[in-house]
């Protein structure tokens, strides 16, 4: 009797392994990438090799380092990166991983400025919990490491997100405030310039303005025009303070 039911059952077995879903390659991919490039330092590295080295007369070079607001301001709004304005964002990034990449993606390209816009996917624990502290320091430690190579900084808030989709019931928006205040108190101590988007962007509570961004975290082609006049002001900030040390 057992044997006839195991007989009846291996081949209900096998035609649900054969119409198993196979795994998604773009997850395999990015699993892959956990492995083997976690911080992704390859996503740039062509593009980084092409690029000629600054010359006399080119448009000052700024580096803009952070996470999917900022790979997806490019997307969004290709206008606003007028030569010599590199965007070196990548989506999903903790400021660990940005810290990692940082010499590849922004010193070695021999900018004058950067522009570090992170610290929101630390808050989702895209890469593991993080406390303030874990996110402040690595921070801190990507502002050191430009100034000590004589580039000028831009640390930017983190804008508004009352909620992330891929994190439901998370607290985000007290936490994005702490942040901000953290960041603006330290750029102040630092002598360098603090882009505040969160005050621009900000709508009722703690969330985006309506129609600034599609899913509470991202910003809409209007809430990257709403940061643009922002980001220009501190650019020309920048460029023209005396922030930075000499240039190795």
């Amino acid at each position: 009797m057992i044997l006839s039911l195991l007989l009846l059952a291996a081949p209900a077995q096998a035609a649900l392994a054969q119409v198993a879903p196979a795994p998604s390659p773009t997850r395999d991919a990015a699993e892959e990438r956990l492995h083997t490039d976690w911080a992704w330092i390859g996503r740039y590295r062509d593009a980084n090799a092409a690029l000629p080295a600054p010359r006399a007369g080119d448009p000052p070079r700024i580096v803009f380092m952070g996470d999917s607001i900022t790979e997806g301001w490019i997307d969004k709004v290709p206008a606003f990166f007028t030569p010599g304005r590199i965007d070196r964002g990548i989506g999903g990034q903790t400021t660990p991983q940005m810290l990692v990449r940082f010499r590849h993606d922004v010193i070695a390209l021999r900018p004058a400025a950067v522009h570090i816009m992170a610290g929101t996917n630390d808050i989702a624990g895209n890469t593991g919990r993080m406390t303030d502290a874990d996110t402040q320091a690595n921070i801190a430690s990507m502002v050191e490491l430009a100034q000590t190579n004589g580039i000028r900084v831009i640390l930017a808030s983190v804008p508004p997100a009352d909620r992330y989709p891929w994190r439901p019931g998370l607290e985000t928006g007290q936490r994005i405030q702490r942040l901000n205040k953290w960041l603006r108190d330290y750029a102040a101590r630092r002598g360098i310039v603090y882009a505040d988007y969160w005050t621009a962007m900000r709508g009722d509570g703690l969330g985006m303005r309506e129609g600034l961004s599609y899913d509470h975290v991202h910003p809409t082609e209007a809430g990257y025009a709403a940061m643009a006049p922002i980001a220009e002001r501190a650019l020309a900030a920048a460029l023209n303070g005396r922030q930075a040390r000499k240039r190795r």
